[in-house]
């Protein structure tokens, strides 16, 4: 509107800012109509689709090709899902059973590299290798976490478990026995080294009273110990049955 008193030429420019703020404003309502009958369909005189729901036991999916490239089944067992790449090689299958869920990744040849489950005593995942063999599982259990590491015959080398109350590192010779381990307790951490087959022949702690070496004999009685008390250092040596008959401070 313009106002009374105002110079013609000031009351002109103010009549057309008036004339721009209204077309404007149409516009703008214009355009918030467009977008409305857009998301309706009605511009291209299609109406808006209605929710379905499809009911079935089982979807085969399949590409331009009429290669099966997937599928979606539901049974007794349980509901699985299986995706395939182009030469029919089943890539990533998840299925949810009766005992838990399970996911499977498999490389371009079939064969699975990747398993990851969740079961009742807590999840697991399993690497494998091009051969298919197992060379790392991790599994989070009741008493704590446990990573285990295989060789190329699946024979356990290393072992790696948070206990309840410490933490232990084992290490295994070819035929999988326990060589060396390592654990962390409430005296302190202590290293063992057994022989091959299996009996500790050498310990190595540190314990509340100070470090020691301890060395057994094949039947796993303690032959010499050297130790480093508050007094000081002290060696001793023992008999088969373990009894001290030597000890030099």
């Amino acid at each position: 509107m313009v106002m009374t008193g105002q110079a013609p030429e000031l009351a002109a420019v103010v009549a057309r800012l008036e004339k721009v703020e209204r077309q404007n404003r149409r516009l703008k309502t214009v355009g918030i109509v467009v977008l409305v009958l857009a998301a309706a369909g009605l511009l291209t005189g299609q109406a808006a689709p209605k929710a379905r729901i499809v009911e079935a036991e089982g979807f085969v999916l399949k590409d331009g090709a009429g290669k099966v490239r997937g599928g979606l089944s539901v049974g007794k067992e349980g509901t699985a899902l299986m995706m395939i790449d182009e030469n029919s090689n089943p890539r990533v299958t998840l299925a949810v059973g009766k005992d838990g869920t399970y996911l499977d990744l498999d490389d371009d040849n079939g064969n699975s590299r990747v398993i990851m489950t969740e079961q009742k005593d807590g999840p697991g995942l399993d690497l494998y290798d091009e051969n298919g063999k197992r060379r790392v599982a991790l599994t989070v259990l009741k008493d704590g976490p446990r990573l285990i590491l295989f060789d190329e015959k699946e024979k356990s080398r290393v072992e790696l478990v948070m206990g309840k109350d410490r933490p232990r590192l084992r290490l295994a010779d070819e035929k999988g026995r326990g060589r060396a381990e390592m654990v962390i307790g409430e005296k302190g951490p202590s290293l063992l080294l057994a022989d091959e087959n299996g009996k500790t022949s050498a310990a190595l702690g540190v314990a509340v009273v100070g470090p020691g070496l301890f060395l057994d004999n094949t039947d796993g009685k303690a032959s010499a110990g050297l130790f480093v008390g508050k007094d000081g250092p002290l060696l001793q040596l023992h008999d088969k049955n373990g009894k001290a008959i030597w000890s030099q401070p």
